[in-house]
């Protein structure tokens, strides 16, 4: 039996890589059922101050194909606390890319008064889309 029931983790899966599969394979390995929030475009450029390359409707369709993903939601914001409210999920799983962040050390706070664990999952070094479009650039 898996040690959590519900998962949750979140991303803009753009220009879909290794990285992002090795994260929602670990994370599934975890629980029992996992939501994967996909940003939506607006979100990304609230964050992010880009439009990503590939469409939220696309990015949704191939992180939904996935056999480690059993629901995918938009993530319209970066609340993860509305997230929770809404997904009621007893963990959330990141790339330790954001650990000991500002944004990150306040969500593990918050997420500590409602009982649900934040757990950081390696982050696959020597990729991201980021490198993929300066490469494609080059």
């Amino acid at each position: 039996m898996k040690k959590y029931k519900i998962g949750y983790t979140t991303g803009v899966f753009d220009l879909f890589h290794i990285g992002h599969l090795n994260i929602l394979k670990r994370a599934k390995e975890q629980c029992e059922y996992l939501i994967v929030g996909v940003s939506t475009d607006e979100c990304v450029r609230t964050y992010k101050q880009k439009i990503p390359v590939i469409p939220f409707e696309d990015r949704s369709a191939i992180v939904a194909a996935i056999r480690y993903v059993d629901r995918v939601v938009p993530q319209i914001s970066m609340n993860k606390l509305d997230a929770l409210k809404e997904y009621k999920f007893d963990v959330m799983f990141h790339g330790d890319d954001w650990k000991n962040s500002d944004m990150y050390n306040e969500i593990e706070q918050n997420f500590k008064e409602h009982n649900v664990d934040l757990i950081f999952l390696p982050h696959t070094n020597g990729v991201s889309s980021t490198e993929i479009v300066n490469k494609i650039q080059r």
